[in-house]
């Protein structure tokens, strides 16, 4: 059964696997306090061109998600994000259940723009009885986003003035952190992320670790007594280096933008192979996300063979599926998924000589 179902099918690069390996039995602090974590922690920073980051490891996205963003939100206060924000839709009210409402804006493709988020504020504050209302403490977008869209480094930087103008901060999640920043078609950085972003998370567990995410305050601006906030939590590992370990290696050497890099190279080696064969795509992602439009009959006959996501209806006889390479993604498999979509072709032709002719 090929698997292009999600960009965390597989366990971990193998260099990470060894990085574990070889630390295994050495003895060392918990609670991230250990040598590995410590110097995780300090390539993160050089990458992010960060000196002051506070930086810290969780197990999942949706962990990180929660307890970042109870962090930074007061207790009246909810999060502003696209429709389709992770948060919004696939966390299962994560957020909802810290007492904090998520708060739903108009999207394009994913993403959430400057323009629009200001007039939602403006709005906020233009009507008397908003002493009444959740108060918007933060903004949450991801990038990629659930669409596999990108923010370029101008809207970006539009959407943090925003936020910064009304004193709320900007979060990022970067569970595909790795696969935007190595897109071929983006002009972001890790630095802009961290100069433009308020806090946001470097994924590990979809880009070739085990598990694990990089929780980033980028000039020092964590909230007070983090640490305890994310034990309250049940977030804190106490065997740290589990983590700390995987990212060492990680960002050891470029090894996190490598294997990001080829996955966006399957992606696109995949979405030419739809192309040539006809197929049209719901939307135009630059990165390893890549969502398809199937007749409902022909994705029934490849599901038997392939596993995909299906994302939503199209109409009534076509659906939205989403395929997805990842850090691991073997060039052969990619060949393997178009000769099946070749095959099915051929079983739907009922003329011969049209068989010929294909």
């Amino acid at each position: 059964m090929l698997s292009f179902e999600n960009d965390y099918s597989e366990g971990c690069h193998p260099k990470v696997l060894e990085a574990l390996a070889n630390t295994n039995l050495i003895q060392q602090p918990g609670y991230g306090e250990d040598e590995f974590s410590l110097r995780a922690k300090e390539k993160i920073r050089l990458a992010c061109a960060a000196p002051n980051a506070e930086i810290f490891f969780l197990v999942g996205g949706t962990q990180c998600n929660q307890v970042a963003l109870d962090g930074l939100l007061r207790g009246n206060e909810g999060v502003l994000t696209a429709a389709t924000g992770h948060i919004n839709v696939h966390e299962a009210g994560a957020i909802e259940y810290t007492g904090h409402k998520v708060l739903a804006l108009p999207h394009r493709n994913g993403k959430i723009f400057a323009a629009e988020l200001r007039a939602w504020l403006e709005a906020y504050y233009a009507d008397p009885t908003y002493p009444h209302m959740v108060y918007p403490g933060a903004v949450y977008i991801s990038h990629p986003t659930e669409y596999g869209t990108l923010y370029s480094r101008r809207e970006l930087s539009a959407l943090s003035r925003v936020c910064r103008k009304y004193r709320i901060p900007l979060y990022l999640d970067g569970a595909r952190l790795g696969y935007g920043l190595a897109s071929k078609r983006t002009d972001v950085t890790l630095p802009d992320i961290a100069r433009l972003c308020d806090a946001f998370y470097i994924g590990g567990t979809k880009v070739g670790a085990l598990c694990g995410e990089a929780l980033v305050f980028p000039r020092k601006n964590a909230p007070a007594r983090f640490i305890t906030h994310i034990k309250q939590h049940g977030a804190m590992v106490a065997k740290g280096r589990l983590i700390g370990a995987q990212f060492d290696a990680l960002f050891t050497d470029g090894l996190y933008l490598e294997i990001s890099r080829h996955a966006i190279d399957m992606a696109e080696k995949m979405k030419r192979g739809f192309l040539e064969r006809g197929y049209r795509f719901f939307l135009d992602s630059p990165t390893n996300q890549q969502f398809v439009i199937v007749e409902n009959g022909q994705l029934e006959r490849l599901s038997r063979a392939v596993r995909s996501s299906f994302w939503e209806k199209y109409d009534e006889s076509h659906s939205v599926v989403r395929f997805a390479t990842s850090w691991f993604t073997p060039p052969e498999n990619v060949d393997r998924l178009m000769r099946l979509l070749d095959e099915d072709n051929l079983q739907n032709i009922k003329n011969p000589a049209e068989i010929d002719r294909a």
